[in-house]
């Protein structure tokens, strides 16, 4: 039997069983490793063959529809035409539906003082506006004086 000193040394029987744990412990990474590997292999050529038969399916299936889109092309590409362009006019009128909102929320909330974004930029520039009609207002107004004094 080992003493308590030789187990912590590492002799003994115990210690030799400690060693052959440890070279199973370091062989363990390398069988997980080789069994993610094989794993990995095993899907990726699942999904190859997947691809393949995606791809042999697609070109059956488009060799088989060919000659009855040329036979009906004469009603399909008029009729994709049109509803191309009524959902075009479906997207736009909703897109201008929601710009409409969003114009009369901003005017809402402006005209009842509760200033929006933009808000100052507006008040800036019709101020700006209002100052350019009165000095376009006293030059008018200077040169009928101007025209009526001759």
């Amino acid at each position: 039997m080992a003493t308590m000193a030789e187990h912590l040394r590492g002799g003994g029987e115990m210690g030799q069983r400690g060693t052959m744990t440890g070279q199973m412990q370091q062989k363990q990474p390398m069988m997980t490793s080789a069994l993610k590997a094989i794993s990995a292999a095993v899907a990726g050529g699942s999904m190859l063959v997947l691809s393949g038969l995606t791809l042999a399916s697609t070109v059956i299936a488009l060799t088989i529809a060919t000659p009855l889109l040329v036979i009906f092309s004469p009603v399909l590409v008029p009729a994709a035409i049109a509803i191309g362009l009524l959902g075009a006019g479906f997207v736009t009128s909703g897109s201008l539906g929601v710009a409409a909102l969003s114009v009369f929320s901003w005017m809402y909330k402006y005209l009842t003082g509760k200033h929006p974004p933009g808000a100052d930029q507006l008040d800036q520039a019709k101020a700006r506006l209002a100052s350019k009609a009165r000095d376009i207002k006293e030059s008018a107004q200077h040169r009928l004086d101007q025209v009526q004094a001759y």
